[in-house]
């Protein structure tokens, strides 16, 4: 075994490793099998939704920074200040739902949400292969 390659591939398992346990935390955190019960669908789009929005976004950022050389690399000039917006306001989004202002509004809250972590997805897409 090569050992000039071992920070290189101690860098990919730690990425994994990194990967795997924040996106346990946002599945504890969000229960997603424990759904509201007036709001089932909403709900249940919401925090799918995020969860994938969450996925792709780790994994962008896993390749961005381990394999294409940096997220300055690859998300250069304005669309690094898109990825900043497209990396908080899902995640504000998902925090804030629980707000007591929301409350009377929230299966709508939870769909408008729902839009723009599918947005928020699409963007991180586009920005990452184009």
């Amino acid at each position: 075994m090569d050992m000039a390659n071992f920070p290189l591939v101690l860098n990919h398992i730690l990425g994994v490793v990194f990967i795997i346990i924040v996106f346990a935390l946002a599945y504890a955190y969000l229960k997603p099998h424990e759904l509201h019960k007036r709001r089932m669908v909403s709900t249940l789009l919401l925090k799918v939704s995020y969860l994938l929005y969450l996925l792709v976004l780790l994994i962008v950022i896993y390749l961005s920074a381990l394999v294409k050389g940096g997220l300055e690399t690859v998300f250069f000039g304005i669309e690094f200040f898109a990825f900043l917006v497209v990396l908080f306001v899902p995640t504000i989004g998902i925090f804030a739902r629980k707000l007591g202002q929301f409350s009377k509004k929230r299966e709508g809250y939870n769909y408008f949400f729902t839009i723009v972590n599918i947005l928020s997805i699409i963007a991180i897409l586009v920005m990452y292969f184009v």
